[in-house]
């Protein structure tokens, strides 16, 4: 989804297709921020 918002906003420039590429782009780095805090957790509660 975020390769086809970037490649729609770059052939139309429709701002919209920005907003949504930078919105994917930002849950893709929460995602992996909260990923990595469970599996911190999961370490911790295993020793």
């Amino acid at each position: 989804m975020r390769d086809f918002s970037w490649k729609y906003f770059a052939m139309t420039g429709d701002v919209d297709a920005y907003l949504l590429y930078r919105e994917a782009g930002e849950s893709m780095v929460t995602a992996d921020d909260t990923a990595a805090e469970e599996e911190q957790v999961y370490d911790e509660e295993a020793n």
